[in-house]
This record gives structure tokens, sequence and C-alpha cells, in this order.
């Protein structure tokens, strides 16, 4: 039996479409599903920053490498902690990362996704 996959989906939308979006779900206008986009970007180029390529090389060396803290990281990573620091809370603020407290006080970094999908509509959002 294949493992099964844990996927973050990414939708790009305005903000306004954002907006009219999650106030058509509180309406219950909108049901969505788990296909859908959990984590949304205003544009492309803001998941550009997000995602880079050297980002993304750091959440498969945290997948892959599964340091016990922050320290350990910036020592696998090469990156000083305070820029290591700063990049990983703005990942988390996105569901890309999850830094959990460790007893004793370390932050140790945790990819909790193996995948990222992106829905990108070509056209406007339009509610129900």
């Amino acid at each position: 039996m294949k493992n099964e996959e844990h996927v973050l989906r990414i939708g790009i939308a305005s903000r306004e479409e954002i907006q009219a979006r999650t106030l058509a779900i509180v309406r219950g206008d909108i049901k969505t599903t788990a296909e859908e986009p959990k984590i949304w970007f205003t544009s492309i180029e803001s998941l550009a920053q997000v995602l880079s390529t050297r980002n993304k090389l750091l959440l498969e060396l945290i997948s892959e490498a599964k340091p016990r803290s922050m320290t350990e990281l910036a020592a696998l990573s090469g990156r000083k902690i305070g820029n290591l620091s700063r990049t990983l809370h703005t990942m988390e603020r996105y569901g890309l990362v999850q830094l959990r407290k460790e007893p004793g006080g370390a932050v140790r970094p945790v990819v909790p996704y193996s995948q990222v999908k992106l829905d990108l509509s070509l056209g406007h959002f339009q509610a129900a």
C-alpha cells in the first residue's frame, strides 16, 4: 500500500478575490473541499519569494536531515541563525514549516508536507 502523501495546496488570488471567497464560504455559498488551496498568496512574485530555489532547498534539508534545533539547521545549511530564523518564521506564517518548541528551549523546524501543489486560475474568482 502506497504511503499517503501530505500535500499543501496553494492558490494565487488578489486580496479582493480572497476576501470575496472567504465571505462566500462564511455565508455558505461555497463548500470547501480537500482539493482546494489552504494557503493563498496575492501574487506569483510573493510565492516566488517565499519558495525561492534557496528556500526550497532549505525545506528539503529540513525534511531529510530532521534537525533537532535551529542551531543544528544553521550548521547544516551554512546560514546565519538570524537570517534562518526570519526565513523560517515567514515560511511558518504560510504553513510551509512548523517551529516546534522542545523541552529545554530548542526550536525544532519540521516540514509537515511532502509536496506543494499550486492552483492557478486564469480567470477571476466569482462567488456562487
